[in-house]
């Protein structure tokens, strides 16, 4: 046995939690993230409304430049919201319920 060993409590040790285990049960988004997820889209006026409200690309990524050339380049801030993938999974079922069972087009949405 070595001194970290024997310094250290035994509980401590036989728990092997890594980085992201630890933080998945620390996640206060969780319950938002799987109502999103869980969220059925049964209406059409709101799968209309969600498909309007959602933007397909982000709005915020642009690039400034000057005589043809880039002078800068902001990224998609979309990328930076916790719980853009939940979103981005909302606008699509929502598409696909327009698209199979309204029997809608949805190009316009695209």
């Amino acid at each position: 046995m070595n001194a970290f060993e024997y310094t250290t409590p035994q509980p401590i040790l036989r728990s092997k939690l890594n980085i992201s285990q630890y933080l998945s049960r620390l996640d206060v988004l969780k319950p938002l993230r799987q109502w999103l997820d869980e969220c059925p889209v049964r209406d059409r006026q709101l799968a209309h409304f969600l498909c309007k409200l959602i933007p397909t690309q982000c709005p915020f990524e642009r690039d400034i430049q000057l005589f043809g050339r880039t002078l800068l380049h902001i990224p998609p801030m979309c990328k930076l919201n916790p719980l853009y993938n939940e979103v981005v999974g909302l606008r699509f079922r929502a598409l696909c319920y327009l698209a199979d069972e309204c029997g809608e087009d949805v190009t316009a949405y695209c």
